[in-house]
């Protein structure tokens, strides 16, 4: 359990940076006519972390493609490995963002959401920008936000549990605007709160409040925080928003309470759409784009997995099913694919089915309701109890290389990758372990 004085000097750090409650809201501008507060930096992008890319590995939820993939080589042995660091951590489910040697993420400190950014390599906290908000569910979930934020340009996009959005300056933490996207689009929150993760694209930060009448999708300018345009009439669901490019066309990759669906950058028209339900609408993972016109797409209660293909004739897109079975229900742990094969926790058992044909390779390894990541040719895994398990991928059989402790308590929260540096955290505590190969 966390002392006490841990949430006053919290507390106090929040209120240093020049916030101050209005009807449970924090502003530090008045309210422009789009419904953004904007803040007084003339070029908050010029403050901000560095924007080099080698410093910027991992800047949005799952890393920059949001596909769950590290790049880079990893250390594979693990005897001796400890956390560089481990230090308590506020309440709710996001990630990290990592750039500039910072890592960001939103958290519950009693009565306040807070983005706060921390130094990789020492976690120390280097700023807290906070507003009076707390999201609840006792039906799983817990306190606390749950989308993680996402860092462009030297500027931080958090969303909070009850649809706060603010854009701040990742140097400084300072507010340069906010909005409330529910509010703003007159949507309802969903059972388990705002969990779309804000994604940048262009000149615009896309977000998904679900609101009716064309209100589903919104688009705010990132550095204004002006409304953009709004599209769709679909409830929500829980994944985050993608960019991608299938059959060479680019185009925001959606997952509704209903639908999967591909929606056009200029016109925001829908290109194409394959219906998806899941029970109490939680679809809650990301799709796996595979190959140019292939979609692989999972979820929990019941409702399974799905390969989709694309094709396209006179301009316009057609789908159909490849294949569809029940062997692996990801409620809340996205897969990851790696030489024609997927592996992913199956209702919180590992298991690796083939991507083209749905077959399942094998199952096993008990991890609950964890996370998974691909990183330098290897499986990471944090299992819901918070350790930590290497695992070489193939569609041979289920082999462990490496297993370790990490943190304490019911871990559901992605790990982040940058620089070699994996990051941990779930609602109690947060870890970093150095995994940087050796030098040769």
């Amino acid at each position: 359990m966390r002392s006490t004085s841990w949430f006053t000097a919290s507390l106090l750090l929040i209120l240093s940076t020049g916030c101050a409650a209005n009807r449970g809201t924090v502003f530090t501008a008045a309210p422009d006519a789009s419904g953004a507060s904007t803040g007084d930096a003339t070029n908050p992008a010029a403050t901000g972390a560095q924007t080099d890319a080698t410093t910027a590995s991992w800047t949005a939820f799952r890393g920059p493609n949001r596909d769950g993939v590290y790049r880079d080589p990893i250390r594979t042995s693990w005897e001796g490995l400890a956390p560089m660091w481990k230090k308590p951590i506020g309440g709710g489910r996001a990630s990290f963002s990592v750039a500039g040697g910072r890592a960001f993420t939103i958290e519950q400190r009693d009565r306040n959401e807070v983005v706060a950014a921390y130094d990789i390599a020492t976690g120390r906290e280097l700023w807290a920008h906070g507003w009076p908000e707390r999201f609840s569910q006792w039906m799983g979930g817990g306190e606390g936000p749950r989308a993680t934020p996402t860092w462009a340009d030297g500027l931080v996009y958090a969303l909070g549990g009850r649809g706060e959005l603010r854009c701040l300056d990742a140097a400084t933490g300072k507010l340069v605007w906010r909005t409330n996207i529910l509010q703003d689009n007159d949507a309802d929150n969903l059972r388990w709160g705002m969990a779309g993760s804000p994604l940048v694209s262009g000149d615009a930060v896309i977000v998904l409040p679900g609101g009716p009448g064309g209100r589903s999708v919104a688009a705010y300018e990132r550095r204004t925080g002006k409304r953009l345009w709004t599209a769709l009439d679909d409830k929500t669901a829980y994944a985050s928003p993608m960019q991608v490019t299938l059959l060479g066309v680019p185009q925001y990759l959606l997952v509704s309470s209903t639908r999967l669906v591909g929606v056009s950058l200029d016109r925001r028209d829908v290109l194409w759409e394959f219906p998806w339900t899941t029970g109490h609408d939680a679809s809650a993972t990301q799709p796996i784009v595979i190959g140019q016109n292939r979609i692989f797409y999972s979820s929990g209660y019941g409702a399974g997995a799905v390969v989709i293909e694309l094709s396209k004739s006179g301009g316009k897109f057609d789908v159909r099913q490849v294949w569809r079975n029940i062997r692996m229900k990801n409620r809340q742990s996205t897969a990851v694919l790696h030489e024609g094969f997927i592996y992913g926790l199956d209702e919180g058992i590992f298991a690796c089915l083939d991507a083209a044909t749905g077959e399942v390779r094998w199952k096993g390894g008990r991890y609950g309701h964890g996370q998974v990541l691909l990183a330098g040719g290897h499986l990471v895994v944090i299992t819901e109890e918070g350790e930590l398990v290497l695992v070489a991928p193939s569609p041979d059989k289920l082999t462990e290389v490496a297993r370790m402790p990490a943190i304490a308590g019911e871990t559901w929260n992605v790990p982040a990758f940058a620089g070699g540096i994996l990051l941990v955290r779930n609602t109690q505590e947060m870890a970093a372990f150095d995994l940087r190969p050796a030098v040769k």
